[in-house]
């Protein structure tokens, strides 16, 4: 697609490879702002059902690219510009009607790491290490902090967040940063099964699902509960629920229009 970025699709499945291995898929300004134009054009691919975000090269991300914070005559505006432009990229993904996952190899480190914890799923190879190191150069990982506590709690993610040191991928896994962990040769295997796993259902109910996903998980338990009854009401109407149903009853396979 881009010198940064590249796409490809199979089947149901998209594919995204973040392609700066000389740079080790640093997210330099120009990558982010490509990433949030590419995923807005997959957010509307009727044809798509699930996304899966891998790095080129021996890593898969090693954050922020630091050349463009140390740019002559950079200031606040050029930093406040830089962070939002990656919030709004990682926000992007989890708007994005589609599962997204994280295929990891290498090293993924400070916005690297916030990537993944950003994706819906993630799984990673055996030698796959994790860290948000900002402290060891004075610069504490506030934006990876975001999704990251989100996902493996408080006192996993301040150790990580204090201390900068790797979190293997058993580590990760057991902290629940990641789904599966398998060997090297089988990542991009069984990263791709499990997206053909997801892809094999209604878009429109996966998309629903994770809205409602992320909709309620914040809430209260009552409102939680108001909330997805209601969301699961609507759901019954839909046509591919319909179809989802009687396909059952009948037993045959159901066949989705996505609506």
């Amino acid at each position: 697609m881009t010198d940064c970025l590249l796409w490809n699709q199979y089947e149901a499945v998209g594919i995204i490879t973040l392609n700066r291995p000389e740079k080790r898929n640093a997210l330099s300004l120009e990558l982010m702002e490509q990433m949030i134009e590419l995923l807005k054009r997959i957010a509307s691919e009727e044809a798509v059902k699930a996304v899966i975000i891998k790095g080129s090269g021996p890593v898969f991300c090693a954050g922020h690219d630091l050349g463009d914070m140390v740019k002559e005559g950079a200031d606040i505006h050029d930093f406040r510009r830089i962070f939002k432009v990656c919030s709004d990229m990682m926000w992007q993904i989890h708007q994005l009607p589609q599962p997204v996952i994280a295929q990891v190899h290498g090293i993924a480190t400070a916005a690297g790491c916030q990537l993944v914890a950003a994706c819906d799923l993630a799984v990673a190879e055996t030698e796959a290490k994790f860290a948000t190191p900002g402290v060891k150069i004075g610069l504490f990982c506030t934006t990876p902090m975001v999704p990251l506590v989100r996902v493996i709690g408080r006192r996993r993610a301040m150790e990580m967040l204090l201390t900068g040191r790797f979190v293997s991928a058993q580590e990760a896994l057991a902290w629940g940063l990641v789904n599966k962990v398998v060997e090297k040769d089988r990542l991009e295997e069984e990263t791709l099964n499990l997206a053909r796993e997801i892809a094999q259902y209604s878009r429109f109910t996966l998309g629903l699902g994770k809205k409602a996903f992320y909709d309620q998980i914040d809430m209260d338990e009552y409102s939680a509960y108001r909330y997805a009854q209601e969301v699961i009401a609507m759901n019954c109407t839909a046509r591919d629920a319909k179809e989802g149903i009687c396909a059952f009853l009948e037993k045959r396979s159901p066949v989705w229009c996505n609506k």
